[in-house]
């Protein structure tokens, strides 16, 4: 795709490939939640993301998703891949794609299938971040109510989520609980709702910010960002839920005003989280942050 630039030299134009899924692409099965597409993008956030790279001066072509990438990967025409697909199911499902790109020997934008599928699995980062001495929720993770006998461990209020998953799928005003009775009925409606384990956490009442890092050897820290929910910034009990994400009651402020001291905080572990899991490229980190200014 070659071009003249303004000095009237002739140029070779690199090919960027898209890989993603649209929500159109989900087919709804019987016995599904609301949520079960919650993860994927629409068409419109593929056009931001295709235009942004085509202002670089780059060409785009968008493949779309594992399925469509495995029919043409002997022949995708494209220089690296951009990916932000969330593959299409199992605890795995976000490896599909870089590990096909890296069969294929195509260079591509982004973590690796290791660090994707570890940072799907929130068991597994809970345990990495232990080993790092990252400070974490202390948790418990149940496949069944059955096996919550002896669960003594871990504090009331409690958090209940999927074990792996994303944008708050399966999180809604009943995923805090503070009784036995409550956590044995949220634990039911994510295990059998969401076909695997519940990841239950110690609930962190306070507030809530997300960090972005760009880069590899010398990663910058992108500003503290804070959620605001319903016009609070301190939420308390508050959390991120399915339909807050999908309504107007959310909002970003950033940067955050904060002091200086909580900012350095959020950097540095920020930073820690990031090199722990072998971020590549980009990344976020997300916190809650208690009333006596701990982060987890």
């Amino acid at each position: 795709h070659g071009e003249r630039n303004k000095t009237g030299a002739f140029f070779i134009m690199k090919t960027v490939g898209l890989t993603f899924d649209l929500k159109t692409d989900y087919k709804f099965k019987e016995g599904d939640p609301l949520d079960a597409n919650a993860e994927f993008d629409s068409s419109s956030t593929i056009d931001v993301i295709a235009d942004a790279i085509a202002a670089n001066g780059f060409k785009v072509k968008k493949i779309g998703n594992a399925n469509n990438l495995l029919e043409k990967i002997d022949n995708l025409g494209v220089d690296i891949v951009f990916n932000i697909s969330e593959g299409l199911t199992g605890r795995n499902r976000e490896s599909q794609v870089p590990i096909l790109l890296e069969m294929a020997g195509i260079p591509f934008v982004g973590a690796d299938a290791l660090t994707l599928g570890l940072t799907l699995d929130k068991v597994m980062a809970k345990k990495i971040f232990i080993a790092e001495k990252i400070p974490t929720p202390r948790f418990f993770e149940v496949s069944s109510t059955e096996a919550l006998i002896n669960q003594d461990h871990c504090k009331f209020p409690l958090i209940v989520k999927p074990r792996f998953e994303g944008s708050s799928k399966g999180l809604s005003e009943s995923s805090r609980v503070e009784d036995t009775d409550e956590l044995k009925k949220q634990v039911d409606f994510i295990t059998k709702t969401y076909k695997q384990p519940a990841l239950v956490e110690e609930f962190i009442s306070g507030q809530e910010f997300t960090v972005a890092i760009v880069g590899n050897e010398n990663p910058e820290v992108m500003p503290v960002v804070q959620i605001k929910i319903d016009g609070k910034l301190k939420l308390n009990e508050k959390f991120y839920t399915f339909a807050r994400i999908t309504s107007d009651r959310l909002e970003y402020i950033c940067p955050a005003k904060i002091t200086v001291e909580l900012k350095k905080k959020l950097d540095d572990l920020a930073l820690k989280v990031y090199r722990s899991v072998e971020c590549r490229d980009f990344g976020r980190v997300d916190f809650r942050v208690d009333h006596d200014g701990n982060p987890y």
